[in-house]
Order: C-alpha cells, then sequence, then structure tokens
C-alpha cells in the first residue's frame, strides 16, 4: 500500500520529549512542479530507512532518478519522524547546492540527539544556511499527514496528550540551534548581565 498504517505512523511520529525504541526514520513525502502561479501534484508517498541506508538518502537517490527538467521549479516537503542526522544534513545541502530550482521543506516530528551531541545541530545549521526551510510539527502538520499519507479509514485525527507542549518545545530548541552563534553569545552575555 501507498498509504502508512495508522498504528505505524502514531508509533513512529509521536513527537514524545524521549523517543525510546524509536530507531526507525520514516518520511513522507509530496513532489510538485510550479508552473507559473500554480503547481502541480507530481508524486507522493512515504519511505523508511532500509539496512545500511538513512531514508533521505534513499529519497536523494530516488528523486535524482527523476532527471528533473533544469528549466523548471519544483517543490519538494517532507514530513520525517527524525530530524536529519550530521551525514544526512550534509548529503541534504549538497543536493540542494546541485538544484538550483528546487525547494525543500522539511517537517520533523522530533530532535535526532541534538540532546547531547554538538554534530546534529551543526548539521541542522548547515542544512538550513543550503536553503531548506525546516521546521517542527505542529498538530496542522498532523492532520494533514493523516490525511494525505496513512489509511486512516475516513478517522478523525485525534492528537494525544502533550502533542502541542512538545512541538513548542521542540521548535524552541531548534530555533536556538538555527540561530547565529554570535547571536546565542549575544543572549548569554544578556542573561549574566541580567543575572538569570
Amino acid at each position: 500500500s501507498i498509504l502508512m498504517q495508522r498504528k505505524l505512523f502514531l508509533y513512529n511520529f509521536r513527537n514524545l520529549r524521549k523517543a525510546k525504541g524509536r530507531r526507525e526514520t520514516y518520511l513522507c513525502y509530496v513532489v510538485k512542479r510550479r508552473d507559473s502561479a500554480t503547481s502541480c501534484s507530481l508524486d507522493f508517498g512515504y519511505l523508511r530507512n532500509q539496512m545500511g541506508c538513512h531514508v533521505e538518502v534513499l529519497f536523494l537517490r530516488y528523486i535524482a532518478a527523476w532527471d528533473l527538467d533544469p528549466g523548471r521549479c519544483y517543490r519538494i516537503t517532507w514530513f520525517t519522524s527524525w530530524s536529519p542526522c550530521y551525514d544526512c544534513a550534509q548529503h541534504i545541502a549538497s543536493f540542494l547546492r546541485s538544484y538550483p530550482n528546487l525547494t525543500l521543506r522539511i517537517f520533523m516530528a522530533r530532535l535526532y540527539f541534538c540532546e547531547d551531541r554538538k554534530a546534529e545541530p551543526e548539521g541542522l545549521r548547515r542544512l538550513h544556511k543550503a536553503g531548506a526551510q525546516i521546521a517542527i510539527m505542529t498538530f496542522k502538520d498532523y492532520f494533514y499527514c493523516w490525511n494525505t499519507f496513512v489509511e486512516n479509514r475516513e478517522q478523525t485525527f485525534k492528537g494525544w496528550e502533550g502533542l502541542h507542549e512538545n512541538s513548542v518545545h521542540l521548535a524552541r530548541k531548534l530555533r536556538r540551534i538555527l540561530l547565529p552563534l554570535y547571536e546565542v553569545d549575544d543572549l548569554r552575555d544578556a542573561f549574566k548581565i541580567l543575572g538569570l
């Protein structure tokens, strides 16, 4: 099926602060071509990690095989269960530089190891600098995914307890990651002066 099972989506995309046991990354995608003021949907679906290959790299291989027309503009939207690791962020940034006619928006359920490692935040900063629009998934994004990518049997999406609070918490963390380093230093200095 091109649609994801409900339990699979709810388990893997739940935006828990501590997501133990969730070792796979799922990526739901929509590919559109811009034709003047309108856009045309070309493809949608979902992928997951395969043995030895992260899902982001799988998607980049998939889209590179399309032989995209350099004279047309394309927009790709991803909804991922985890943010990209450092290596995947590097691959995506390089891909975007090779395809200036392509824009990428990434909505993430959770941040991958951004608590205790320095590499992943740096990867997200480089990805952002390469032009990718990155954000944390909100209720609206989950609702869209539920209706677009999930075999929902016409059931309405119901958020889980803590969805909004966790989205806000993760969005703040992402915003801090994406702040230029000199702004972070300025904020630290301001907090010191205020005694905070």
